[in-house]
């Protein structure tokens, strides 16, 4: 029977909570319970449309200074309104207390009938004691009894009843928690918490244990706290909604501005993406390395520079005047002499002097072609070129000196 009135008691909060929002009758989930009401003849209320849903086709909608509008009420929130603020009648209401919790008994222990009779001696003369006003006294003779029977839910209920008495919301709140625990189904338990709340401000939870103990056992006390407290209790419940759905529409605000500027941001990539391979092919020729000539690098008929390498001398030749940084004359880095060539003494290793490499073969080696695309790599051999000592600048660096090192496997690989 207890498990049975539980139910009831979860029944009558679900059914309430459908008659402040009857919205939700429409939820997939609770379509049976919608059905369920049609067969008995009633109807089921229009599903207003979401905020959220109204939200989201103004932005779909809405144009550009609509956008900025938005902007502006993010980034300025418009102060709460008078109608947010909920001012509710304060009268009786009262401070909690903040007393160390009142002893419980022990409950394990086994109560035998000596002690049964005892503590219920020690009820009658609490009842007493209260009832001619002396508050402290009943409240000892309570919890003398309790100790006792520390298993009886009517012992908790009753010094629960002391405590609101003498101003006490939390301590009867702890007595009524306990004496639920031991019975769900003490009215005068649900009453007394209910009482308590609403000494303490605590208008929705006042009104749900109100309401759980007219329904268990009616009491015109109970009920009369009950339609005291009931109006207030609704007031809360709709300014709650206010703030979710308030809350809620911010979200969707705050998530249409990062939709916007995420928006704009690709917008800008892509036209800076734009405007660098426009310049990028105004400054080339198909075929070619970016300034080249047809077919070739950068620089008149050769790499970067007047006709060549970086600072090259002669057309068709490599860095500097005829040679690299620490070459002999017209040879790369630790060359010997020989005008024109590239590592060893007087040009190409197994060639005459100055004998250059198979360009065509150079111009198709994909490292190289992406090596020279590379404005880090470009700037170092430019920046060799007008000071050959530069190259010591690079020597950790392997990027430049892994092209270094490939330009030179090149050229001694020509035989």
């Amino acid at each position: 029977m207890a498990t049975s009135i539980q139910h009831l008691r979860l029944l009558e909060q679900f059914i309430d909570h459908c008659k402040n929002n009857p919205a939700m009758l429409r939820l997939p989930e609770l379509k049976f319970f919608a059905d369920f009401i049609v067969s008995l003849g009633g109807k089921i209320p229009e599903a207003a449309e979401p905020e959220e849903e109204k939200v989201e086709e103004s932005i779909n909608d809405e144009s550009e200074s609509q956008v900025g509008s938005a902007n502006y009420i993010i980034l300025c929130p418009e102060k709460e309104s008078e109608e947010s603020d909920l001012d509710i009648e304060a009268e009786g209401v009262i401070e909690g207390d903040d007393d160390a919790p009142q002893p419980m008994g022990d409950g394990s222990k086994e109560v035998t009938e000596e002690m049964l009779e005892e503590a219920s001696e020690k009820r009658q003369n609490a009842n007493i004691a209260l009832a001619d006003g002396n508050i402290d006294e009943g409240i000892k003779l309570y919890a003398e009894a309790i100790m006792l029977n520390p298993q009886s839910a009517p012992l908790f209920a009753k010094r629960a009843g002391g405590y609101i008495k003498a101003k006490k919301p939390n301590a009867a709140i702890r007595d009524c928690d306990k004496a639920i625990q031991l019975n769900p189904d003490s009215a005068q338990a649900y009453k007394w918490r209910g009482i308590a709340y609403r000494m303490l401000g605590k208008w929705d939870k006042s009104a749900s244990d109100l309401r759980l103990s007219v329904k268990i056992d009616f009491s015109e006390d109970a009920q009369e706290v009950l339609n005291y407290v009931q109006p207030r209790a609704q007031r809360i419940q709709e300014h709650q909604r206010k703030i979710e759905r308030r809350k809620a529409e911010k979200e969707i605000k705050e998530r249409r501005e990062r939709v916007r500027l995420a928006q704009e941001a690709k917008e800008k990539a892509r036209k800076e993406e734009e405007e660098r391979a426009r310049k990028e092919e105004e400054s080339g020729t198909p075929g070619g390395f970016p300034g080249a000539g047809a077919g070739g690098f950068p620089g008149a008929g050769g790499f970067p520079g007047a006709g060549g390498f970086p600072g090259a001398a002669g057309a068709g030749g490599f860095p500097g005047a005829g040679g690299f940084p620490g070459a002999g004359a017209g040879g790369f880095p630790g060359a010997g002499a020989g005008a024109g060539g590239f590592p060893g003494a007087g040009g190409m290793p197994g060639a005459g002097a100055g004998q250059m490499p198979d360009i065509n073969a150079m111009l198709n080696d994909p490292e190289i072609i992406a090596a020279f695309q590379d404005p880090e790599i470009m700037a170092a051999f430019q920046d060799v070129s007008m000071n050959p000592q530069n190259v010591s600048k690079y020597q950790n660096n392997s990027k430049v000196m892994n092209i270094i090192n490939k330009l030179a496997s090149k050229y001694g690989k020509q035989n």
